[in-house]
């Protein structure tokens, strides 16, 4: 427990940091860093050990989101198409011991995982893409939201469930979760979103349309459940491949799709909720 909370307030004032940064050159190579690293831990877990497979998924993960966030689709989408069909071919090197199912798996996972990530910096920029709907504040309020609802979800579902937790939410995947927590879960983040709100409201005064507890607060709802399911889904994917964690670069917390998997459902979810509501 003692080096999981060190571990935990480390990475609290590396987060920090990151906002700090946001609107530097800095923010977008750190979501460049952590795709690669996450897709670097699924590769490990999955079994892929051909190192040319290895080196070109990662290196795609780790460069898709500038391209996602600086170009056109339509000028990078030539490039997964060429990507997809080496991996394929390049199998063939190490046919005996490289399954497809595990390959293919790693060409959706070095496409998916960037592609969700990088909501992360055009959230951060989408005051430049519709400056008629939203300020500069608006990006950042919608990020930290994001991870609110991840992380603050799973940190009030725990508390609540070890207090109150009787009925199972899900015993043959996550035996630890409960109903009464994932209850509590969804009301924390609600609760702090309209902290968060308000917080916005008072420090960076003007009209938003995005900053209003009505919308805030279902969506919220949403997001907190959102993340839940992406916390599910990546225990089912552990529990497949017989591991605990996805790595150890965070000491007492796992790796870096332990902390992320959730998030990595969140941010497209929230961008999609953002893009229907322009």
């Amino acid at each position: 427990m003692k080096q999981r909370i060190i571990t935990g307030l480390i990475a609290g004032a590396f987060f920090i940091s990151m906002m700090l940064a946001l609107y530097t050159p800095i923010f977008p190579l750190f979501v460049c860093l952590l795709s690669g690293v996450a897709v670097f831990e699924i590769n490990k877990v999955m079994g892929l050990k051909y190192k040319p497979l290895k080196f070109l998924s990662i290196l795609t993960a780790s460069l898709l989101p500038l391209a996602i966030t600086y170009s056109q689709f339509n000028s990078f989408f030539p490039f997964l198409i060429i990507y997809t069909v080496l991996m394929l071919s390049w199998m063939l090197g190490d046919y005996e011991h490289t399954k497809f199912v595990t390959v293919a798996s790693s060409v959706f996972v070095s496409i998916a995982l960037p592609f969700a990530l990088s909501t992360m910096v055009l959230f951060r920029d989408i005051y430049l893409r519709y400056p008629k709907h939203f300020s500069k504040h608006d990006g950042l309020f919608l990020l930290i939201m994001a991870l609110f609802c991840a992380w603050m979800t799973d940190i009030f579902a725990y508390f609540v469930g070890v207090k109150f937790g009787k009925h199972k939410m899900s015993p043959n995947i996550s035996p630890k979760k409960s109903i009464e927590g994932a209850v509590g879960g969804v009301i924390g983040a609600i609760i702090l979103n309209l902290i968060l709100c308000a917080v916005f409201k008072n420090c960076f005064p003007g009209k938003s349309t995005m900053m209003s507890y009505f919308v805030v607060a279902p969506l919220s709802a949403v997001l907190s459940l959102t993340s839940m399911l992406g916390d599910l889904s990546a225990s089912v994917i552990k529990r497949n491949f017989g591991v605990k964690d996805y790595g150890n670069i965070l000491p007492g917390h796992g790796g870096v799709m332990d902390r992320f998997d959730s998030v990595i459902f969140v941010m497209p979810v929230l961008y999609a909720c953002v893009m229907l509501w322009v």
